[in-house]
């Protein structure tokens, strides 16, 4: 096989960059109101008729994986435990060939349920979003009194055999911030991977503001006032998180730094909509419609080649610190993560 014949089956972009790694929202609704995603009364949902269906999920993600080149399915939302056919979804997905590798991001809320279920189906990995250890924080940030049930999902998940389960965390100033050392000693008591994820310029109220976020900086030098961290040295490769070894290893702890540290050289990643609508970057203000291709008719080939094309237009990285960034007009919970 010729390169250019790889290339013709790849997502490939302008800049040499292949995606290999696919993010699909299953829906954009959910059942928390985390203060860096969504104001507290909620939002509008998108209405059941624009969603993609379980049958179009399927059918978009054998076509990435078939016929593109996909390697790895990310499960995504909103939150997508809300989504009545994910276990048959992921049970689709597990029979694909060659066989993704099969994760979900989520809240962790209803997880406690749906951990054996979703193991026994084919799901490998789990990232459970956790910012505090405080009940009442908890509520604060989320607006939501659920701690106890996203605490049962992550051990669930890890008696279901989907270790290490990853657990992703968002500092927020003047909130949570001084929780990092004691998140990260939960994280090593339970065998849990714990990742920090600077806030992003992705919510639903457009409040984000760079001098107020938490960087991996401060980040660093909290959680080496605890522990001794030193450089991982694997190979990071695409990668969004930056690990350390704690206390000489094994256990690590990584920091998503898409802010002060950005990673888009190395982005291998390309993101589909609860609405069937292809995003190249998290950060895009444009998107490129399957949807409309999947129920007109288009065949499988037509389908790849469009969602080639918007993958080729693909920016160079996301320009947060460039003073001429727009935030995406839809919010993190809209666009899956």
């Amino acid at each position: 096989m010729t390169v250019e014949t790889r290339k013709a089956l790849t997502l490939v972009d302008q800049f040499g960059r292949v995606a290999t790694d696919l993010r699909v929202s299953l829906t954009d609704r959910c059942n928390l109101r985390c203060s860096y995603c969504m104001p507290p009364e909620g939002l509008p949902w998108l209405p059941r008729q624009e969603l993609l269906t379980d049958a179009e999920v399927v059918r978009l993600c054998r076509i990435a994986v078939e016929r593109l080149g996909v390697r790895q399915v990310r499960l995504t939302g909103g939150e997508p435990l809300l989504r009545p056919g994910l276990v048959d979804i992921v049970t689709e997905l597990a029979t694909l060939s060659p066989r993704p590798e099969l994760a979900l991001t989520t809240n962790g809320i209803g997880l406690a349920r749906l951990a054996g279920p979703l193991r026994a189906a084919g799901l490998d990995r789990v990232n459970v979003s956790l910012d505090t250890l405080r009940p009442d924080r908890f509520e604060t940030l989320a607006h939501r009194r659920r701690l106890p049930d996203v605490l049962a999902g992550i051990a669930a998940a890890a008696e279901a055999g989907m270790t290490p389960v990853k657990v992703n965390t968002v500092l927020l100033r003047d909130l949570n911030e001084d929780e990092a050392p004691e998140l990260l000693d939960y994280a090593l008591e339970h065998g849990l991977e714990l990742r920090f994820i600077e806030q992003m310029p992705l919510d639903a109220q457009h409040g984000w503001r760079r001098d107020r976020m938490v960087t991996a900086d401060e980040i660093l030098a909290w959680l080496s006032s605890r522990h001794e961290l030193a450089p991982d040295d694997r190979e990071r490769g695409s990668a969004p998180a930056q690990t350390w070894l704690v206390d000489g290893g094994p256990a690590r702890v990584g920091i998503v730094a898409s802010v002060t540290r950005p990673f888009c050289g190395d982005c291998d990643r390309t993101r589909l909509t609860a609405d069937g609508q292809v995003r190249s970057c998290l950060f895009s203000r444009d998107e490129a419609d399957l949807r409309g291709g999947l129920r007109g008719g288009a065949t499988d080939e037509e389908l790849a080649a469009a969602w080639r094309t918007a993958m080729w237009g693909k920016a160079p990285g996301h320009a947060i610190n460039d003073p001429s960034f727009l935030q995406p007009s839809r919010p993190m919970s809209a666009i899956g993560g």
